[in-house]
């Protein structure tokens, strides 16, 4: 009789220890599915936010073509236009974003993003009376005589134009892209 005693307290033992184990087993896996979990949501977040930058940088070639088509076809390159062209350069923001008004600025939606964009010359002064010295210039260098007593001249220069986009995208995202672009040549002074 004493050993069925002995035998039913070890079992009874047993069962508490095998339950704590595969509880402890259980919540082990329980935590890595959850990490798992989170590992995939975060990769996904990063597949989809890569997707919208990508998205919108093709949105502002929209703007920049537009933008490059526009500046070439000023009449004026003196006269600012208060919405998207101004003939010199204007103040900025601690990025290098210009400080101008972008619900005036015309707007082209590109899917479900808006796109919008301004043009400044990249002059220090308007009107420009020397424009080697008051506007950044593109110069194309030239081959030069070096025959003595012969002036050198002054390389053919083009005026230089930034152009700056903003595109708005889903979830209030906002991509700013700048590019330089030149126009024309200009005569040296």
């Amino acid at each position: 009789m004493r050993r069925q005693g002995k035998h039913r307290i070890a079992r009874r033992a047993q069962r508490g220890v095998t339950i704590l184990v595969v509880l402890m087993l259980m919540s082990v896996m329980v935590l890595g599915g959850m990490a798992l979990a989170r590992m995939t949501e975060i990769g996904t977040l990063a597949t989809g936010n890569n997707a919208t930058r990508e998205a919108s940088l093709q949105a502002s070639e929209v703007g920049i073509n537009t933008a490059y088509v526009a500046t070439q076809a000023l009449a004026s390159e003196e006269a600012n236009s208060g919405t998207w062209y101004w003939a010199t350069t204007q103040a900025a923001d601690v990025n290098g974003m210009p400080n101008v008004a972008w619900a005036n600025a015309p707007e082209t939606v590109v899917g479900s993003y808006s796109v919008r964009y301004i043009v400044e010359r990249l002059c220090t002064v308007a009107p420009v009376t020397d424009t080697l010295r008051q506007c950044l210039v593109r110069q194309v260098p030239q081959v030069s005589s070096s025959r003595v007593g012969h002036e050198e001249v002054d390389p053919p220069n083009t005026r230089q134009f930034r152009i700056t986009v903003r595109v708005t995208g889903p979830k209030d995202t906002e991509t700013w892209v700048q590019t330089l672009v030149s126009k024309g040549s200009a005569t040296p002074p």
